[in-house]
């Protein structure tokens, strides 16, 4: 069996730890200089993920954005940018996302079986669909993606997704961006909703790097022994 993917979580939050308001428009939470720092963790990847609700609320293109790092990529024997993957429950996914319409690599899209049909009916033309069981979980979506070659595997959000994979105790780092300002409206998204973690008072996270970038301050956890000391 493959070993399953290393796996790095990404999210960026307000000083009080909301990941987005509560308004029609995206938040924007970081800045020209990590988010170029976010596309050099992109392209080194070979995955990313994110959430069914984040497909549809932010409509991201999840793709490199530098010619540079492509170009590098493709002259390693990589496609210009990482295999697209998502989970949804329901197969609620539209075709025309830029998830599926942008960029020539692969889109995967991982649902329970008893929405399955309905999800090929979605997105089959533009994605791979695959049944990963009843319920998805992440350890079988990690299990698939192994197997398929993936070795390394970004996970964007949203707080759900991202809940998901610490309580299951499958992650080995934390990017944390905070930037300088509060939210204040609970109505908005947090990073992760209530859960049991690993990491609590009697077990802390590694602290492996802080960094200011600009005015946004990232802290990197490692969360399993598989991620590097520094």
């Amino acid at each position: 069996m493959s070993a399953r993917p290393y796996v790095l979580l990404s999210c960026a939050m307000s000083i009080d730890g909301y990941i987005d308001d509560a308004t029609a428009e995206r938040l924007l939470l970081s800045n020209d200089s990590d988010l170029d720092r976010i596309d050099a963790v992109r392209a080194a990847c070979d995955a990313i993920l994110v959430g069914a609700a984040t497909v549809r609320q932010d409509d991201p293109r999840l793709l490199v954005r530098s010619a540079r790092r492509r170009a590098e990529r493709v002259a390693r024997g990589l496609p210009p940018s990482p295999v697209k993957v998502t989970v949804t429950g329901s197969g609620d996914l539209d075709p025309t996302a830029r998830f599926f319409t942008l960029g020539d690599g692969a889109k995967l899209v991982y649902c329970p079986t008893g929405s399955a049909e309905r999800t090929r009916e979605q997105v089959g033309a533009v994605a791979t669909v695959v049944d990963a069981g009843e319920p998805v979980t992440p350890a079988a979506v990690l299990t698939d993606l192994a197997a398929r070659g993936v070795r390394r595997l970004m996970v964007e959000g949203g707080g759900s997704v991202h809940a998901q994979f610490l309580t299951a105790g499958l992650a080995d780092e934390l990017h944390l961006v905070v930037a300088p300002f509060f939210v204040g409206d609970r109505r908005a998204p947090r990073f992760v909703r209530d859960g049991r973690f690993p990491w609590h008072p009697g077990r802390r996270a590694r602290v492996v790097e802080v960094r200011q970038i600009d005015d946004v301050v990232l802290t990197r956890y490692a969360l399993s022994d598989r991620c590097p000391p520094g």
